[in-house]
């Protein structure tokens, strides 16, 4: 974002300083550009040809803008346009529309998905929403891929006369679309965030399994159905998959809006002056990113990101707060009052309890420093079920790395920090958490 000087705003520029693991790299333009090229040779293949059947292009079409223009929000800040998947889908699938054989080529396929995604994009970018540019190069890859696989074959009388070999074939290149799109956006999740692939892949199938299910069922039936029914498939089996996405959007505003209230929660506490401005935000993204860097799933980064926001609620309640909020400086009995303090603050939500037990968890040690000591196996050790949760033991490290830190950029006092936490990895801190810390840091530091 620039102003009217073509000039980087200032905060604009800070924010990409502090929180650099957040640049995205070269994955999203390399896909874009795969895109862009394969779509300049099929529109240039179309305009050489001539549209076919343009009557049954235009419907399709409009189902895939219709399609873009009701995107959904799914967790953890993806963004997928169903209908228009699926519309895209039956179209690169259609073998005829009532008694008509259709005979467009895959270059056409692409050619209409691009401009229907194009024209549902405009209403976004008009409110001031972003392209998603990426998300719509996946998309059109996927499909470009099942129409090169199967246009040419959609001819073929073996195809037309046997429906058991269509509906195989059909099926599996369904399947293959929707495997390549969790893959192909796994893979940008990875660029974007240094998330461990397989990590990420297995979060994109869980979230994307049953709205893919719902995606490739409607895209199967209406490139069957049109044969019987005409265009009028479209909307007819397009209906289902609409009752879906509002299901789907309603659950999706629902998270949106519980994250914004432990947000807000998260602030009372800095504009009480129980600690320094934006360190509850600062902990939790630092927390979320120990946890991708050491390879945590989906669902329990979303707890972790709960509970690094909410670790100092318990503050809220001391008489005198601590100077400069940092409870890595006070005793380990204050830090335990706290942190049970908080997490019977959560607790009371009734919906947050295991957010609960990683705050109130949060100062444990990590071993037990007399037993270690004396050569002998520590308690918690010997015992593992009484090892504090990882979570707790990433937020105990992003705390006190902030509490040290701060709002600084200095790489010197980063950088001395984390050689005061591996001081500590004997007793207090995780070793893992420590270095995946050191890590983290150092990305920043290159980045800066």
């Amino acid at each position: 974002m620039t102003d009217s000087a073509g000039r980087t705003p200032a905060h604009s520029s800070r924010e990409l300083r502090r929180y650099p693991w957040r640049v995205r790299d070269s994955g999203q333009l390399l896909l874009v550009v795969a895109a862009g090229v394969w779509l300049v040779a099929a529109v240039a293949q179309t305009a050489a040809e001539g549209l076919k059947d343009p009557r049954i292009a235009i419907a399709f079409g409009a189902l895939i803008a219709f399609g873009e223009v009701l995107r959904l929000n799914l967790p953890g800040d993806r963004e997928t346009a169903p209908i228009g998947f699926a519309g895209a889908l039956a179209y690169a699938l259609l073998i005829k529309v009532g008694a008509h054989v259709v005979h467009y080529s895959a270059e056409q396929v692409v050619t209409v998905a691009t401009i229907g995604m194009i024209i549902g994009a405009l209403p976004h970018l008009a409110v001031g929403r972003p392209a998603r540019v990426s998300g719509m190069a996946t998309r059109l890859l996927c499909v470009a891929c099942v129409a090169y696989i199967f246009r040419p074959l959609a001819g073929n009388s073996a195809v037309e006369k046997h429906w058991g070999l269509a509906v195989t074939l059909m099926t599996a290149l369904t399947v293959l679309a929707l495997v390549l799109e969790a893959v192909l956006t796994a893979l940008l999740r990875v660029d974007e965030q240094r998330a461990r692939f397989r990590v990420a892949l297995v979060d994109e199938m869980r979230v994307q399994l049953p709205l893919g299910a719902a995606v490739g069922a409607s895209a199967l039936l209406i490139a069957f159905a049109a044969e019987v029914m005409g265009l009028a498939a479209l909307a007819v089996f397009t209906a289902p998959l609409l009752v879906t996405q509002v299901a789907f959007r309603r659950y999706a505003g629902i998270r949106a809006t519980y994250l914004q209230t432990v947000r807000a929660l998260a602030k009372v506490t800095e504009i009480g002056g129980y600690v320094e401005a934006g360190h509850s935000e600062r902990v939790s993204r630092l927390a979320v990113a120990i946890g991708r860097e050491l390879g945590i799933h989906e669902p329990q980064l979303l707890e972790l990101e709960y509970a690094a926001l909410m670790h100092d609620i318990g503050q809220l309640s001391l008489h005198d707060p601590i100077p400069g909020g940092a409870t890595v400086l006070v005793s380990r009995q204050d830090q335990q009052r706290i942190a049970e303090l908080g997490a019977d603050v959560i607790q009371q939500a009734q919906v947050l309890g295991s957010v609960a037990e990683i705050v109130r968890r949060q100062n444990e040690p990590y071993r037990d420093a007399d037993h270690a000591a004396n050569g002998r196996a520590g308690f918690a050790e010997r015992f593992q079920g009484t090892r504090p949760p990882l979570s707790s033991r990433i937020i105990k490290t992003a705390n006190a790395f902030d509490d040290l830190v701060g709002s600084s950029l200095d790489q010197g006092r980063a950088a001395a920090a984390v050689q005061r936490l591996r001081l500590d990895t004997a007793s207090e801190y995780d070793p893992a958490t420590v270095e995946a810390l050191s890590r983290v840091v150092n990305r920043r530091s290159v980045m800066l």
